[in-house]
């Protein structure tokens, strides 16, 4: 249910993929939540940003601009649209990578209404004439637009009527200072607990007519890497499997069998992630190894393997980045079933 469009950033496609795909967009859509109430897990974010909400209706005053930050999957795009809802106003959507061009941003600002929100996802990839044209806008409600070129330009000051900024991002500390203090709230949005996954993938199955018990939605939960879209999407594919196989309900055979299907292991790896493990291990005892070299071993571009398989490898304490280069922990030999080699590199760092 809180999941944020996906980024334009390239992505190869994978079911424990963050990144949005076509199919992902069309059921958010209809699984998203429509006011805070609805909105499951980020407790403190949901809290502080009910007040400032509250507060700005009690003024008759537009929302303070929102920044919030987080990996995909979370639910930037979602709290943008009920921000917009709580305070009864229109929604504009675009994103970093579109305006390329102060005359981009200016043509979008220009056409704002009163209290609309704009929601401004992946705000970090804006360009930087753009990026400087939105601090006036923010702070003063203005924007200068220069007509002519050379000695003869004209800069004509165009008034913008209120509204509230929300802007997203994956890469907070990408943010210049100066527009990162124009924001009056900004919120880090957190990975989810289990617990909060499981209540995600009840609330998704009851809107799909999909039925599941407690133990299969916790199998699911287990296997989402803290990601309500990740939980939707293998909600899907098990209620494929479910569908198909037995007799359409979701229970933790079931979800077991369907997730062994598709590759996806106990604690949320995928072929990828394993893969990298794997030669880790059994081809670099360990290591600790170069980049360049693990992601020719696996098969895959260097910048896949830093990029796609690596955050969550890292996160969940199974790889570590070090500078004589990648090394494995002793949970990845741990989960991969290996026995450490003796002498190799992670047991100098690790005391395995």
């Amino acid at each position: 249910m809180n999941w944020d469009d996906t980024t334009e950033e390239a992505a190869p496609e994978r079911l424990v993929g963050s990144v949005a795909d076509r199919e992902d967009q069309a059921v958010e859509a209809a699984l998203r939540p429509k006011d805070l109430g609805e909105f499951i897990g980020q407790e403190k974010v949901r809290e502080q940003l009910d007040l400032v909400l509250r507060a700005a209706r009690a003024r008759g005053a537009t929302a303070d601009h929102v920044l919030l930050s987080g990996a995909p999957g979370l639910g930037k795009t979602t709290l943008s649209m009920i921000i917009a809802a709580e305070m009864g106003a229109p929604i504009r959507i675009t994103s970093g990578p579109a305006i390329q061009h102060a005359g981009d941003l200016a043509a979008i600002l220009s056409s704002l209404q009163e209290g609309e929100v704009l929601f401004l996802d992946e705000i970090h990839r804006m360009s930087r004439p753009a990026e400087e044209m939105l601090y006036m806008a923010m702070e003063d409600f203005r924007v200068d637009v220069i007509v002519g070129k050379g000695p003869g330009a004209t800069a004509i000051p165009l008034e913008l009527p209120p509204f509230t900024l929300v802007g997203a991002t994956t890469r907070a500390g990408l943010l210049p200072p100066p527009l990162r203090d124009r924001f009056g709230f900004t919120a880090h949005m957190e990975f989810y607990e289990p617990a909060e996954l499981q209540r995600v993938i009840h609330r998704s199955a009851d809107l799909l007519d999909v039925e599941i018990d407690t133990a299969g939605a916790a199998e699911i939960a287990g296997r989402s890497r803290g990601t309500p879209r990740i939980a939707n999407r293998l909600l899907r594919r098990v209620r494929d499997y479910a569908q198909v196989k037995a007799d359409g309900r979701i229970t933790r055979a079931i979800a077991e069998a369907a997730l062994k299907v598709y590759e996806v292991d106990g604690r949320g790896l995928d072929r990828l992630d394993r893969g990298v493990l794997e030669a880790l291990l059994k081809l670099f005892g360990g290591g600790p190894v170069g980049l360049s070299t693990l992601a020719v071993a696996v098969g895959e571009e260097r910048e896949t393997v830093e990029e796609v398989a690596e955050p969550f490898l890292v996160r969940e304490g199974l790889l570590a980045r070090t500078p004589r280069g990648r090394v494995a922990t002793p949970a990845a030999w741990a989960h991969l079933g290996l026995t450490p080699a003796r002498g190799s590199g992670q047991q100098d760092l690790f005391g395995a």
